[in-house]
């Protein structure tokens, strides 16, 4: 028999009749659902960036989640830094409350700093994700990557990574389309 409480240290003792485990483990930190909730109701950053100095797409084939982060950059201090990002998002709620929080995060860093941020950095403000949402911040780090390195997305398949420009047509939905194959129905997404 093995009993969980909440605790500091791993303990394991035996008694007289057999083994009986006792495992403590420190507090966890949880979700934070006020944070959540605001980030789903109140998307910030929301939208395509018409004159973004770059932009990164990443879809998951798995849940058919797909991410698409838009940013622009200014020069401080003879460093590149990111002035404003921006995203799309074709996926469920966490994943658009990840973006909304990761492109928050991203203003005023440089582009160094922004490498080096992991999707756990991305969905901190969030707390621990659960396991079956983790791919939400691996895609908005994919995305982000994508964007910033300019080919393609590392955890998550790509499906498309462009570079912002004259060349920039069409939108996430678009982009989903194409990656989808010729139409079998219709779907309309509508963004407020």
């Amino acid at each position: 028999m093995i009993r969980v409480c909440r605790g500091i240290d791993w303990k394991w003792s035996e008694s007289a009749g057999g083994a009986v485990g006792v495992v403590c483990y420190p507090r966890l930190k949880i979700m934070n659902e006020a944070v959540l909730n605001d980030a789903i109701a109140n998307p910030r950053n929301l939208g395509e960036m018409a004159d973004a100095d770059a932009v990164g797409t990443v879809g998951n084939p798995e849940c058919g989640d797909m991410v698409r982060m838009w940013l622009k950059f200014t020069e401080k201090d003879g460093r590149k830094v990111i002035d404003k990002a921006s995203f799309q998002s074709f996926g469920c709620q966490t994943a658009i409350a990840v973006a909304s929080m990761a492109t928050e995060m991203l203003k005023g860093r440089t582009v160094e700093e922004a490498k080096g941020m992991t999707a756990g950095d991305l969905s901190g403000p969030l707390g621990a994700l659960p396991p079956m949402k983790i791919h939400c911040g691996q895609m908005v780090e994919g995305a982000l990557k994508a964007a910033l390195e300019g080919g393609e997305a590392g955890p998550v398949a790509a499906v498309k990574v462009e570079k912002a420009g004259a060349g920039l047509q069409g939108n996430l939905a678009e982009s989903l389309g194409e990656a989808a194959g010729p139409r079998v129905g219709k779907v309309k997404v509508v963004l407020q």
